[in-house]
């Protein structure tokens, strides 16, 4: 990677911050969210205020992750709670599901800007987010959503280079998404699967495994880890331990998907689809 390109683009990044007076940065704690985070700190100081959402579709450890991190950088920050469930369009869990989601999410954070005096709003999609179905992105941007690291051109590996640089340890966090991304699109979306996805997830992740998800279909729980991790994830001494917490927690049925883990493989279903869409 031309290293004279990445300074270029981060140069860019920390001029168009500090070009926008005060700032609400829509925070999950994530590669992308801290990065953009750390640099807008640098760039406005007390002028910067990091928001998390504090809902049922996120993982409590990684919303008490970004807590922390905000705490120990000297950042204000604030937890905005969200019945995420009650928003329509939600819980019906179509493809349009994400958009609903960052729609009712941008009002609200709009409307906490407006009221501290603060003049704008972004979030840390990527210019890497462009190239997949990202209905989130969209409702963001018609909200009036600023998209800093997408203007700098900074896609997900820039990032992480960059955060290594900086000395964050979110530099190879594994990527991560709501839990409802969890269940299949058309698949009612409740506070049961989604406690049964987190506590799934959290054994997981107590066991050693970083990049994961456990997909949510019906009775039955497919796993998704790192192909170098599968011939943990079946070794005899985890097996049954894991088998008797996922059927505690409510799945008749563990399995592990070959192909290991995908990120958004869940959008799969709508191939042929998305061709109809308006926006493609």
């Amino acid at each position: 990677m031309n290293t004279d390109t990445l300074k270029s683009k981060k140069e860019k990044l920390a001029h168009q911050l500090k070009g926008l007076n005060s700032l609400l940065v829509a925070f999950s704690g994530g590669v992308d969210s801290t990065f953009l985070l750390v640099m807008a700190h640098k760039a406005l100081g007390e002028n910067l205020l990091a928001v998390t959402a504090d809902s049922v579709i996120y993982p409590v450890r990684e919303t008490e992750k970004a807590c922390e991190f905000a705490r120990k950088a000297g950042i204000r920050h604030m937890l905005m709670p969200i019945d995420a469930l009650s928003i329509p369009g939600l819980g019906s869990n179509t493809p349009e599901r994400c958009y609903h989601c960052k729609q009712d999410l941008f009002k609200r954070l709009f409307k906490t800007a407006e009221e501290k005096g603060i003049d704008h709003v972004a979030h840390g999609a990527n210019a890497d987010d462009l190239r997949d179905f990202r209905p989130g992105f969209r409702a963001a941007e018609e909200m009036g959503g600023q998209a800093p690291l997408v203007d700098a051109q900074l896609g997900k590996e820039e990032i992480r280079l960059l955060s290594k640089e900086m000395g964050l340890d979110t530099w190879d966090k594994p990527a991560m998404a709501c839990l409802a991304s969890r269940i299949p699109y058309g698949d009612l979306i409740t506070e049961k699967k989604l406690t049964m996805v987190a506590k799934a997830e959290t054994f997981l992740s107590n066991n050693g495994f970083s990049q994961f998800r456990v997909r949510h279909h019906g009775s039955v729980a497919r796993i998704e880890v790192e192909l170098s991790e599968i011939e943990r994830l079946i070794a005899k001494d985890l097996r049954q331990r894991l088998v008797d917490k996922f059927r505690q927690i409510g799945f008749l049925h563990i399995t592990f998907d070959l192909e290991g883990y995908v990120s958004g493989s869940m959008n799969r279903s709508l191939r042929g689809v998305l061709k109809e869409r308006p926006w493609e």
